[in-house]
């Protein structure tokens, strides 16, 4: 069965399909997160821009706050 073992992360993909396994790999390489435990977030808010984009939404119906800031 081929398979695929990550440099960065070490996680081991496999698919008994080929062109399957491709396609996952494809998918891995845009996400990768790296070592386990290491900071990193696809939507990271940098602190200059911490306010909600809608601030409409930015508490749910009992009045809490959505985002941790």
């Amino acid at each position: 069965m081929p398979e695929f073992v990550c440099e960065k992360c070490g996680k081991r993909e496999f698919h008994e399909n080929e062109e399957t396994l491709k396609l996952t790999i494809s998918v891995h390489n845009q996400f990768c997160r790296g070592k386990e435990n290491q900071a990193h977030s696809f939507m990271h808010r940098d602190d200059a821009h911490l306010e909600p984009m809608d601030p409409e939404r930015a508490n749910d119906e009992k009045d809490v706050p959505i985002l941790n800031k």
